[in-house]
């Protein structure tokens, strides 16, 4: 996959983006977990903390990247609160098109959360 600067790239684009609902403002320093499923089961591919912008793109060697099952662990309860209600939240998907960026924004409050297939 070519880079921005348009240079050889070997890893795959998955991102995503956290939006308080309550305050407008982005989700800082959440820990969110990238894992893909296999015979195994749930393998641990990519992890980060979302930057000053509630954002984390991750850089997954295309070797681990593939069409099939993938889910995004939210570790919001350390941002929300001990009042959270939900303290994790899992969002799975599907790669159907290992070519293509995934962006998986997720919009939080502490009682609901909301997600959808972004770009």
């Amino acid at each position: 996959m070519p880079a921005d600067d348009g240079t050889a790239e070997a890893h795959a684009r998955i991102s995503t983006h956290i939006l308080d609902m309550v305050s407008g403002e982005p989700a800082r320093d959440v820990y969110v977990r990238l894992e893909r499923r296999d015979s195994e089961g749930w393998r641990t591919i990519a992890e980060g903390r979302t930057d000053a912008d509630g954002r984390l793109r991750y850089r997954v060697p295309l070797n681990d990247w593939q069409a099939g099952g993938y889910r995004l662990l939210f570790y919001v309860e350390p941002y929300l609160g001990r009042e959270a209600f939900f303290p994790e939240i899992t969002i799975a998907f599907h790669v159907h098109d290992a070519e293509r960026h995934y962006h998986v924004p997720l919009l939080l409050s502490r009682y609901g959360y909301t997600t959808y297939r972004g770009s």
